[in-house]
């Protein structure tokens, strides 16, 4: 099984790199957040045994039982929470994340900000954004975030490096490139319409449409399935 890890993540780093280059971008450019939902613990550490140490979870309950055994074998693993997030997780979130993807809404990011207040550190956030409007889905409309945005940087201990979105089942990668060139413009204006904000990363793109997200600017995509083979059924 380390073999087959092995030759998959091989894989996604040459389809990343391949992607960055046709755009002029270096793969490093580009964060690989391995998602584990899902993953026993004997593949992610297969997948740290490779030198990886960016990885992802969709809930606080299902990461705090990885975060707790695998800090010992690295201390150096970040953990994205990528899923949504209810604000009764807030203060779980805010102590064991490097980041928190999710945000989607200004109450949610109040109590990440009182929580990192008392923990006198600064959190790094993903703003989420709805671009297709999917009812199904999270995240702020798009004409919503300008405000959101606004309001949650004067949040002292929240840090808005960028913008996420869950694009559009499509039968082709193609099918959603609109999707994440839409996050792409929105955050361009945004940067000029608040110069003060950098917003330096787009969080899109998953197994089967990361390369088109890449093409149009993700500097971090959410690779679970591509990467740890199909998922268990939850018990």
């Amino acid at each position: 099984m380390a073999d087959k890890i092995d030759a998959r993540f091989e894989r996604v780093r040459a389809r990343v790199a391949d992607s960055a280059s046709r755009v002029g971008r270096p793969p490093e450019s580009v964060t690989l957040v391995a998602v584990t939902k899902l993953v026993p613990l004997e593949l992610i550490r297969d997948a740290i045994a490779l030198g990886h140490r960016v990885f992802g979870e969709n809930r606080v309950q299902e990461a705090l039982p990885k975060i707790d055994e695998l800090s010992s074998v690295a201390p150096d693993i970040r953990w994205h929470l990528v899923g949504h997030l209810q604000t009764n997780k807030a203060k779980l979130a805010a102590e064991r994340f490097a980041m928190v993807e999710s945000v989607d809404s200004v109450r949610l990011a109040s109590r990440l900000d009182a929580r990192a207040a008392s923990l006198s550190r600064r959190l790094p956030v993903l703003l989420e954004v709805n671009v297709a409007g999917e009812p199904s889905k999270w995240g702020f409309c798009p004409h919503e975030v300008g405000a959101a945005v606004t309001e949650i940087s004067q949040l002292p201990h929240l840090e808005i490096r960028g913008l996420m979105t869950v694009a559009p089942l499509g039968r082709h990668a193609e099918d959603v490139r609109w999707a994440f060139r839409a996050l792409r413009q929105l955050r361009d204006d945004l940067r000029e319409r608040i110069p003060s904000l950098q917003l330096p990363e787009l969080s899109m793109g998953m197994s089967h449409d990361f390369e088109v997200a890449i093409e149009e600017g993700a500097t971090i995509v959410r690779i679970g399935r591509a990467l740890f083979g199909e998922r268990l059924p939850a018990r």
